[in-house]
C-alpha cells in the first residue's frame, strides 16, 4: 500500500498538468472557429463610447452603434462610423452616427438618426430624419426627398416643396412651405412662417401680374389668366367682374365723366352752378332707351371735390316721421318675386323679412333687390353676349347661385342697412325743412376752382355712414395679393376714417356674392368709389319712397300722410342726349383695347372665375 500510494500521486500530478494545457487549447481553437457569435454580445463595451446617446433619435430594429473605428461583422454587414464617416446598412438595421455623419442610405423600412447637417436619402416608405437637440430640422437650405410617405424638414429661410400621397412638411423660421396632393398636412414651426396646403394641389397664387401691349394698353391679368382691368392708350379704365359685367370709365371733355356699365347703358356727366352758388355735376343716365337726370353737389375735401347726390324733390315732414317711426302694426307685403329668375338665383345670398314693422325695413329690401336685379340683368346680358361672340359657353345667370347653409346677408348686416336707411330718412327730412337759398344767376356749366373753398366732409368720409351698398362692378386687391371683385349687391363696411396717399380707406367686406372678395377680408376702395355707393343708394332710397307713397293704403301697407311733393330747384337736371353717342364710341374703344389685350397678352379671358 505504501508503494501504490506515491505512484498513484505522481500519476494524479501528471494528468492535473496534462489537463491545463489542453484544456486552454481547445477553447483557444473554439473560439477561432465561432467568432461571429460572441460580436453579438459585445455591444455592452462601446456603449460607454456612444455620442449619440445624448440626442434624441427615432428608430427601429436593433441597435449597432459606432466608436472610433471599431468595426462590428454581422451576415456581411460592415458598420464603420467616425468623423465622417459614410455607413450603409441593410435589412431593418438602424444606424446611429455621431460627430457630422454625412449618409446613411438604407433599405426596406430603415430608420436613420442623424446629427449636425445631416442629409438623408432614401426608399419605399423611408424615412424619418432627426435633427440636433430634439429639433426636427436640417440646417440652411438642406433638402430631404424621398418617394411616397416623405417627411421634409427645412430651417433659417429655406423653401421645402413636398408632393406626393400623404405628404407631410414642417418649416422652421421664416420657411414658405408648399404642400400638394390627397391629404397633405403642412405644419409650421418657428416665426413668422408660412404654410399653404390644399386638396389636390397647393393654394398659393401668384400675384396678379401687369402686362402691356405694343398699343400702349395695360392690363391686370391674375393667376387664372383671367384680365381684371385694363388701362387703355386712350385713358379709359376698363374693369371686369367675376360674373362677366365689366364697366368702362374715362374722363369727359370739359369735365366729368363718361361710364359705361356693360352694353345695357351708362352714364355721362357735365359741371354747373347752382342756385347756392356751389358747383354740382349733372349726371344724364341712358338705360332702356330713355334718359333721366340727376344733380350732384359738390363738396371740397383735401385738394379735391367730392360730388353728393341731391334730391329733385322732397315729401311734407309727415311723410318722412311715416317712414321713419315704427307702423301701428307690422305688415306682411307680397313683392310678387316668387317666380322672377334673379330671385331664385341669389336663394342663397338674399332672404326678404317676412314681415315689416317700419319703412326702413321695408326700405332695406327694396334697396338691396334693385342692386341685385341689376347685376344679374347684366350678368345674363353680359354672358349672353360672350356666348354669341364665341357660339359656346353656358350662362352663369339663370342658373343656381349655389351655396349651401345660411343666407349670406345675414340678419345683423341687414340691420346695418335699415339704419343707414332711417339715417338717411332724417337727413331729408331736415332738408326738406330746410329754406331755399334765393334764385341766382341761371345756371351755367362751371367747373373750374373756387378761390380757398372751405373744407367739407363727403358722406363716405362721414362718421355716421359707415356701411355701404356696391352699386357696381369694382375691382380691388385682395389680402393674398391677387385682385378680387366686388358686385352689385356686394355689402362693405368702412373702418378707416382717413384716406391714404392714393385716396383709399380700408374697408370690410360685410357680405358678397359667390366668386367676389371673400367675406371678412379687408380691401382697399377709393374714396370716390364709396361716394359713388352712397349716391346710388340715395338714388334708390327716392325710388322706393315714390313706391311706397303710390301704394300706401294698398297691399297691407298703412296710409300715409303727406305724400305731395315740392320740386328742388337744384336737383332738377335737364338730360344731356348726346350721352348715348358718347357711350357707343366709348365702348367700341373699350372693343379694341380688349381685343388687342387678348391678342397680344395671350389671355383666356375676362372676369375672376
Amino acid at each position: 500500500m505504501k508503494l501504490t500510494r506515491p505512484g498513484f500521486s505522481i500519476l494524479a500530478k501528471w494528468l492535473l498538468i496534462l489537463s491545463l494545457v489542453t484544456v486552454p487549447s481547445l477553447a483557444w481553437g473554439q473560439k477561432n472557429k465561432s467568432a461571429p457569435a460572441p460580436a453579438a454580445h459585445s455591444a455592452p463595451a462601446p456603449a460607454a463610447h456612444s455620442a449619440p446617446a445624448s440626442h434624441p433619435s427615432g428608430g427601429s430594429g436593433g441597435a449597432s452603434t459606432a466608436n472610433h473605428g471599431t468595426t462590428t461583422a454581422n451576415h456581411g454587414t460592415t458598420t464603420t462610423a467616425n468623423h465622417g464617416t459614410t455607413t450603409t446598412a441593410n435589412k431593418g438595421t438602424t444606424t446611429t452616427a455621431n460627430h457630422g455623419t454625412t449618409t446613411t442610405t438604407a433599405n426596406k423600412g430603415t430608420t436613420t438618426t442623424a446629427n449636425k447637417g445631416t442629409t438623408t436619402t432614401a426608399n419605399k416608405t423611408t424615412t424619418s430624419t432627426t435633427a440636433n437637440k430634439g429639433t426636427t430640422t436640417a440646417n440652411k437650405t438642406t433638402t430631404t426627398a424621398a418617394g411616397k410617405t416623405t417627411t421634409a424638414t427645412a430651417n433659417k429661410g429655406a423653401t421645402t416643396t413636398a408632393a406626393g400621397k400623404g405628404t407631410t412638411t414642417t418649416a422652421g423660421k421664416g420657411a414658405t412651405t408648399t404642400a400638394g396632393g390627397k391629404g397633405t398636412t403642412a405644419a409650421a414651426g418657428g416665426k413668422g412662417a408660412t404654410n399653404t396646403a390644399g386638396k389636390g394641389g397647393a393654394s398659393t397664387h401668384a400675384a396678379t401680374k401687369t402686362v402691356s401691349t405694343k398699343s400702349g394698353n395695360t392690363a391686370r391679368v391674375n393667376a387664372s389668366g383671367h384680365v381684371t382691368s385694363i388701362k387703355t392708350s386712350k385713358g379709359a379704365t376698363i374693369t371686369h367682374g367675376a360674373h362677366g359685367t365689366s364697366r368702362v370709365s374715362s374722363a369727359r371733355p370739359g369735365g366729368g365723366r363718361l361710364v359705361n356699365t356693360g352694353r345695357h347703358g351708362g352714364y355721362g356727366e357735365r359741371g354747373y352752378r347752382g342756385r347756392d352758388g356751389h358747383r354740382y355735376m349733372g349726371r344724364t343716365y341712358y338705360r332702356g332707351g330713355r334718359y333721366y337726370a340727376y344733380g350732384y353737389r359738390g363738396g371740397y375735401y383735401h385738394g379735391g371735390y367730392y360730388y353728393g347726390y341731391v334730391s329733385p324733390y322732397y315729401y311734407g315732414p309727415g311723410f318722412y316721421g311715416w317712414a321713419y317711426n315704427p307702423w301701428a302694426a307690422p305688415v306682411a307685403y307680397g313683392w310678387g318675386w316668387g317666380g322672377a329668375p334673379w330671385f331664385g338665383y341669389y336663394g342663397y345670398y338674399f332672404n326678404p323679412y317676412p314681415v315689416y314693422a317700419s319703412a326702413a325695413l321695408w326700405m332695406t329690401d327694396y334697396v338691396i333687390s334693385q342692386n341685385l336685379q341689376a347685376q344679374y340683368a347684366a350678368q345674363a346680358e353680359a354672358n349672353a353676349n360672350a356666348a354669341a361672340a364665341s357660339d359656346s359657353g353656358t350662362q352663369d345667370a339663370g342658373q343656381s347661385g349655389g351655396g349651401g347653409g345660411g343666407v349670406v346677408l345675414t340678419p345683423e348686416v341687414k340691420q346695418a342697412i335699415a339704419d343707414e336707411v332711417k339715417a338717411q330718412l332724417a337727413a331729408e327730412q331736415a332738408a326738406a325743412a330746410a329754406p331755399q337759398p334765393a334764385a341766382a344767376a341761371a345756371p351755367a356749366a362751371d367747373t373750374s376752382a373756387d378761390a380757398n373753398p372751405p373744407e367739407e366732409t363727403p358722406a363716405a368720409l362721414d362718421p355716421n355712414h359707415r356701411t355701404f351698398i356696391v352699386s357696381d362692378v369694382l375691382n380691388e386687391t385682395g389680402p393674398d395679393g391677387q385682385d378680387c371683385s366686388l358686385s352689385a349687391g356686394d355689402v362693405v363696411t368702412r373702418i378707416e376714417d382717413t384716406p391714404d396717399a392714393n385716396k383709399s380707406v380700408k374697408v370690410l367686406v360685410s357680405a358678397s356674392q359667390k366668386s367676389d372678395c371673400a367675406s371678412g377680408s379687408q380691401v382697399s376702395v377709393a374714396v370716390d368709389d364709396l361716394q359713388e355707393m352712397h349716391n346710388h343708394f340715395r338714388e334708390q332710397l327716392d325710388s322706393g319712397l315714390k313706391t311706397l307713397a303710390d301704394n300706401q293704403g294698398k297691399n297691407g301697407l298703412p296710409a300715409a300722410p303727406d305724400t305731395k311733393t315740392r320740386a328742388n330747384p337744384d336737383g332738377q337736371v335737364k338730360p344731356d342726349t348726346s350721352v348715348k353717342a358718347d357711350l357707343d364710341a366709348q365702348q367700341a374703344d373699350a372693343d379694341k383695347a380688349e381685343a388687342d389685350v387678348q391678342a397680344q397678352a395671350g389671355t383666356t379671358g375676362q372676369g375672376n372665375d
